[in-house]
């Protein structure tokens, strides 16, 4: 089966050491029950546990998460979201939340609004085109809802529990964050280019989309 996220967040650990393929975190939340094999997101990107001990983890890191993600970029130190993959018959707090990242985007702006802080984040167009006001989108593995989309980048809102729990309450303006659109937009796109509506409504069936 594969591993799935819900966005939302369960610990922010920290970069112990860097290898050339491989990265090892400082954690102990996300290490109650897992194993070798397991699969964690890091900054909302999908990473297999190879190494094990008490405080602390290893992942390996394939090119292609080097490329496509904030990973690579990561020095010993650095704070980074985690999340175990979603047990079967787990509750889905979030949404769902493959942790492939899409790409990355780059924070424009971050404005206070009362108790939230509004982050507008820039993003390519093959992550905008799946955005619409109120829809989800993981931004360093957190599930968030968007608040507002434009023709070059997209807002949401970071409320107390988010700047407090996870890695975001740190962000600054021109750091890179990690995107990952909803892959419920992926699957309506692909239906409704193949003129296929009963595709659509199966898989809002099958998310609950329609209940």
């Amino acid at each position: 089966m594969k591993p799935m996220f819900t966005g939302i967040i369960e610990e922010v650990g920290t970069v112990k050491n860097l290898g050339s393929n491989s990265l090892s975190l400082k954690a102990d939340i996300v290490l109650e029950g897992t194993k070798l094999g397991d699969s964690i997101a890091v900054d909302g990107a999908c990473l297999t546990v190879t190494g094990l001990e008490k405080g602390w983890f290893s992942v390996e890191i394939m090119p292609e998460t080097r490329k496509r993600t904030t990973v690579g970029g990561l020095r010993v130190g650095d704070k980074v979201n985690l999340e175990r993959a979603l047990p079967v018959q787990g509750r889905l707090g979030g949404h769902f939340v493959q942790g492939h990242v899409d790409a990355t985007g780059k924070v424009v702006s971050l404005v206070r609004q009362e108790e939230a802080v509004i982050a507008s984040i820039s993003a390519p167009e093959d992550v905008l085109r799946y955005l619409v006001n109120k829809c989800f989108i993981a931004v360093n593995g957190v599930s968030l809802t968007v608040t507002d989309c434009r023709s070059s980048q997209f807002s949401v809102s970071l409320v107390t529990y988010t700047r407090n729990n996870t890695n975001l309450g740190a962000v600054k303006q021109g750091q890179s964050v990690n995107l990952e659109v909803d892959i419920m937009s992926k699957y309506i796109e692909k239906f409704y280019k193949q003129g296929n509506q009963k595709g659509i409504i199966n898989v809002l069936n099958q998310y609950d989309y329609l209940k």
